[in-house]
């Protein structure tokens, strides 16, 4: 069993306080008119729109607020609705805080909310993009991300793909190592394979991709 198939309970958590100590400050140096530029990941929304979005989803982690059609686009457009009057400090610490706390609970779940927390990673890399950082999904939380990227993709049985990376020295098999369908073949970079994963623009000529297309890969759709 490799450690892919393993759950880590708090690997998740590790990834947000990661993430939190990436982003966190690159926010707070940012001008107010940053934050109304508009995003290329997230087509429509503005980077405060995937901060209030972001903050909004681990609040309703830390407080167990689950109701019917939680986390939505009908849901996430309320949630960041409600945060308009809000200025973009207090989005920000909301994140912060959001970050901070929501690790034991993921834990806690045994799993089920372990998404939410790849999925705050790749907004972080929506936000950086955005602002022209470079390596935008890439940096410190890349390995775990990968991680709970392959084990997120086995558990939901996805199509199988063997992903020779070049900047990971082992190969990556991720899906549903069961399925009958032959393996797709991907090589080229890691950030790319998330780009890939999170239905994010990725430039083509950066990887090879064999046996699929990339809109099939999209696991956030």
């Amino acid at each position: 069993m490799t450690t892919a198939e393993v759950r880590d309970p708090e690997l998740p958590g590790r990834l947000l306080i990661t993430e939190r100590d990436t982003l966190v400050p690159l926010l707070r140096a940012r001008p107010d008119d940053d934050f109304a530029l508009p995003t290329a990941g997230c087509p429509g929304w503005s980077v405060r729109d995937v901060l209030a979005h972001c903050s909004s989803a681990l609040m309703r982690v830390v407080e167990s607020r689950y109701e019917k059609g939680v986390f939505s686009p009908a849901c996430n457009d309320r949630d960041i609705a409600e945060r308009a009057g809000w200025t973009n400090a207090q989005v920000v610490d909301e994140l912060e805080r959001g970050m901070t706390e929501a690790g034991p609970v993921i834990a806690e779940a045994g799993g089920v909310l372990d998404m939410v927390a790849l999925g705050e990673w790749v907004h972080g890399g929506d936000v950086r993009e955005t602002f022209g950082e470079p390596g935008a999904y890439a940096g410190p939380g890349l390995q775990d991300a990968l991680t709970l990227l392959v084990r997120i993709t086995r558990e939901k049985e996805h199509l199988p793909l063997h992903a020779d990376l070049d900047d990971v020295d082992e190969p990556q098999r991720l899906g549903d190592l069961a399925a009958a369908r032959p393996p797709a073949r991907f090589i080229g970079g890691a950030a790319d394979l998330v780009r890939l994963y999170s239905g994010r623009p990725v430039e083509t000529a950066g990887f090879e991709l064999v046996g699929v297309d990339a809109g099939e890969l999209n696991l956030f759709g």
